[in-house]
């Protein structure tokens, strides 16, 4: 038996945490609670009107479609549960809104005010409810403050662009996902008879591409050398070594020249003495993308778990909402009142009143440029952290301390750049002192090499040269990706979205595509062949400008400048073209490539190497292009040393971890005499 009242209005949650967060900040006594399949409400009598506050579980409703085969356009709405065996713990949410719907006056979508919560809200509504008795309510905070406030200024009607934009990107990414998907499964059976499952989507293939594009060309890596003067001087009883200023040699016995000018002398001479104020300003509050970098970087957290962490804080009502990507805090936020609450959290009282008396009382925020419509930065609510995981707490200290940090003043450093000439050649010496920890000693993450007190050294002044050398240092192939990299590349071309990046990059490595070795990403066989395939058969689907594209729609239906129908129906046209060609021309030509990357189908004469389809001298296309490179680089090498043997070449190459994976493997198959090539 259902205990309601008879008229009432319903307000959903997104997750039964907030839900029960709403009903303690609404109710003036404690919230009456209660179950229906299992699944918890609450009902609260505010100014004599009874409300029943009851959640969903995230997303309650998916797309999906009873055509068969591709390109597929028809689809429709249904219940999560009912097309994801993954999703069936939300069927009680389901039962639970439906029942609850049937008698409800009003609607409020509490859901987080973001494009998935005004989706899951305006979904559930319009499929048990009345939108036409819909309300929205809008909040940052968990907080029973923030909460009230958000039910005393209900917005009538749904934020209607906002659900627009995200019933849209709902639409490209199935419509994309799925028949993309589809004919790669399509090309595999008809080239192999074998059904398997692979999946592709609108933003997770150029990621993928990206990742793959990058590691290939790592892979076939060769560092050239450069030799470089080191040289040490004594200051005052210490020994500092010197920057060289020229240009690294590209040959060994041009080093070694410049060496023995060096070492007939005993003294460095300085020629020039500047002393400098460096000031650095405090950094912004935190946004998403920058809390999970440095989350990364202090902790090695992965994109998805320091999101996921944030969103247990938020719901806890420690912080605000997390999926932000904005720098700035508004005025509205009350400052005085959050430094008041924290000041009497133990860990953060001395920094506090440390801040308070250093900035007078006067708190102005250090902000970015980016900006977020919907939600501030992330800050603290100043509310008192309960039985918080050892995670959770290093995820909410960040938050705190960069907090406090972005209210303080500029970190100021004593420089001193000494440049100096041995015979001929030019070096340099810098040093620096912290005069003011400034905002460092709040938030005590940025790394500064200082020294405690600097040397005094006047201009003519000779300091005894202690030690010179020649050190060989390599070039270097600058990129690799991480999680967190990868995360901020998909930032910086703007695909995907502040929610749904992390998730995006976790599904490549769920399906298969992607590992993590020794903290790096790695392409998987499977990765390398569904990218290639994508890449080649379905280059403008891939590509990021393309993605980008529509992200800008997206955000255009957003600000109410497009139509949703619009744009999904530009991007059926422009899949039904790619999708129809590839179908009645190319599938079966992808299929055999796929199936052979697969080893569905064996091949005629396989890679000595990695065991895939020999192109050209029992070589893959990978390891032979790494044997191109390696003939190619040789005579830069032996330019470089004056002579070096063909195996000493090999043999230096194959050592160097900077060396690609594939010219490291093709260098040890010829020492190893499984690779034969002809020199001559």
């Amino acid at each position: 038996m259902l205990m309601l009242p008879r008229r009432y209005v319903l307000i959903i949650a997104e997750k039964p945490k907030a839900a029960s967060k709403i009903a303690q900040a609404l109710s003036r006594t404690k919230p009456v609670k209660y179950k229906m399949y299992g699944v918890p409400y609450w009902i609260v009598y505010r100014n004599g009107v009874p409300y029943v506050i009851a959640s969903a579980a995230g997303h309650l409703f998916a797309l999906t479609t009873s055509e068969h085969g591709f390109p597929v356009f028809k689809y429709y709405w249904v219940p999560a549960w009912a097309v994801d065996r993954e999703a069936r713990y939300t069927r009680p949410y389901y039962l639970v809104l439906k029942n609850l719907c049937k008698y409800a006056i009003a609607f409020v979508n509490a859901c987080d005010y973001d494009i998935e919560g005004s989706v899951i809200g305006y979904l559930i509504i319009k499929e048990f409810g009345n939108l036409g008795r819909a309300y929205r309510a809008k909040f940052s905070t968990l907080t029973s403050q923030d909460l009230r406030q958000a039910f005393k200024n209900l917005s009538k009607g749904l934020d209607m662009p906002m659900v627009e934009a995200g019933l849209c990107r709902h639409e490209l990414d199935w419509i994309w996902g799925i028949n993309v998907s589809r004919a790669l499964m399509y090309a595999v059976k008809l080239a192999t008879g074998k059904r398997v499952i692979l999946s592709a989507g609108r933003v997770q293939s150029p990621t993928l591409v990206e990742v793959v594009n990058t590691e290939k060309q790592r892979n076939l890596f060769i560092p050239t050398p450069m030799f470089n003067i080191s040289v040490s001087v004594a200051i005052g009883g210490k020994t500092y070594a010197l920057e060289y200023l020229g240009e690294s040699f590209t040959r060994k016995i041009d080093a070694e020249n410049a060496l023995k000018e060096i070492k007939k002398e005993k003294w460095a001479i300085v020629e020039k003495v500047k002393y400098e104020v460096e000031k650095i300003k405090p950094p912004p509050p935190f946004n998403l993308g920058d809390l999970q970098a440095e989350a990364s970087k202090i902790y090695g957290f992965s994109p998805l778990k320091t999101q996921e962490l944030a969103e247990q804080l938020y719901l806890d009502a420690l912080i605000s909402y997390p999926r932000t990507n904005s720098q700035k805090l508004p005025p509205t936020i009350n400052y005085e009142s959050i430094m008041s609450k924290l000041k009497e959290i133990s860990e953060y009282s001395n920094l506090v009143r440390d801040l308070l008396r250093e900035t007078k009382g006067i708190l102005k925020p250090h902000e970015g440029v980016k900006t977020d419509p919907a939600h501030p930065a992330i800050y603290p609510t100043g509310l008192k952290p309960r039985k918080l995981s050892v995670d959770q707490q290093k995820i909410y200290d960040l938050i705190v301390k960069r907090f406090l940090a972005t209210f303080s003043t500029d970190t100021i450093l004593h420089s001193i750049t000494v440049y100096l000439r041995i015979a001929r050649f030019k070096f340099r010496l810098k040093l620096r002192r912290l005069h003011l920890k400034g905002w460092l000693k709040y938030y005590p993450f940025l790394n500064i090499d200082y020294v405690e007190d600097l040397p005094l050294i006047g201009k003519g002044q000779k300091l005894p040269i202690v030690k010179a050398r020649i050190t060989t240092t390599y070039s270097r192939y600058g990129k690799f990706y991480d999680k967190s990299s990868l995360l901020k590349w998909m930032e910086s071309v703007n695909i995907g979205t502040e929610s749904t990046r992390a998730r995006i990059i976790e599904n490549l490595f769920s399906r298969g595509y992607l590992k993590t070795v020794k903290g790096k990403i790695e392409v998987t066989p499977l990765g390398y062949a569904v990218s290639e395939i994508l890449e080649k058969y379905f280059k403008d689907l891939t590509s990021v400008e393309l993605t980008r594209k529509f992200e800008k729609m997206l955000n255009d239906i957003r600000e109410g400048r497009v139509k949703r129908e619009n744009v999904v129906l530009e991007s059926k046209n422009i899949l039904s073209k790619i999708l129809l060609e590839f179908k009645n021309g190319a599938a079966e030509k992808a299929g055999i490539e796929l199936g052979k990357s697969l080893k569905y189908i064996p091949v005629e004469i396989k890679c000595i190497i990695c065991g895939s389809e020999a192109i050209d001298m029992k070589l893959c296309r990978n390891h032979l292009r790494a044997l191109e490179n390696i003939l190619e680089k040789y005579k830069v090498w032996v330019q470089a040393y004056g002579s070096l043997s063909w195996k000493e070449y090999l043999k230096k190459i194959s050592s160097l971890n900077i060396s690609g994976k594939w010219v490291r493997e093709v260098a040890k198959g010829m020492l190893e005499g499984i690779v034969k090539v002809n020199l001559q």
